[in-house]
Order: structure tokens, then sequence, then C-alpha cells
């Protein structure tokens, strides 16, 4: 189970560094002078490279987190809190992604202010997640 538990943990930090930078090239693209098509290109190109190599990542985490949980038990108020935020995270995930294909079509679906505040979600799941997971409050 140790084994387990170290590559779910690799796979989560690995899936994080993942969902704080792509919200952050979000930032840039919406930023990007309308005439800059190469710039916006380059953006875009890396959002998508980023997007693709992170999802599974996302998968094997929380399928290595499914498969702990099936050898610990569902037990613990704090459990059910974190299975809730890693829900949340998933559907940041694939918000990122509804994100992604809005600027591919040239439609950004806000400005740089509202990427900004957006970038930092992960970090709040990130800092209530590992609460729960050490400190196991409830």
């Amino acid at each position: 189970m140790l084994w387990l538990k170290a590559f779910h943990i690799v796979f989560v930090v690995s899936w994080f560094a993942g969902l704080f930078y792509l919200p952050r090239i979000f930032v840039n693209l919406a930023l990007v002078a309308e005439d800059s098509d190469a710039e916006r290109a380059r953006l875009i190109l890396m959002a998508q490279k980023l997007y693709r190599f992170v999802t599974p990542l996302a998968v094997l985490a929380i399928g290595l987190g499914f498969w702990l949980w099936l050898g610990f038990g569902f037990s613990g108020g704090w459990l059910h809190a974190k299975t809730l935020l890693v829900a949340i995270l998933a559907a940041y995930h694939f918000w990122c992604g509804r994100l992604l294909a809005g600027f591919v079509r040239g439609k950004p679906a806000r400005g740089h202010v509202w990427f900004r505040v957006f970038n930092e979600i992960p970090v709040l799941l990130l800092i209530a997640i590992c609460i729960l997971a050490v400190v196991k409050p409830f």
C-alpha cells in the first residue's frame, strides 16, 4: 500500500502542477493583442499540450486514490470532505478544457483579471485537501 500511496502523491503533485500553469496560460491568452496571431497560436499549442499531458495524470491520481480507498475503507468525515474537493478539482480540470476549447475557437470566455482569480482556485483546493489528508480534523 505504501507504493500505491507514493505514486498517488506523485500523480497528484503532477496534476496540480498542470492545473497551476494552465490557467496562467489563459491569463496570457486573454492579454494577447488581436493582431498577434503567432503569439496566440503558440500559447494555444502550449495549453493544448499541457492539458493533454495532465489529463492522464489526473486519471492516475484519482484511480490510485480510489484504489487506496478500497484498501483502507471510506470512513471519517475528513475523507468524505476530501473526496468532495477532489470531485470539485476534477470539475475544475474539465472546465479548463472547455475554456481552452473557447480559446481555440477564438472566443475567450473572460478577461485576464477573471482568469487571474480563476488561477487561484487550485491553490485553495490544494490547501484544503492537504489539511484534510494530514490533519484529519473530523
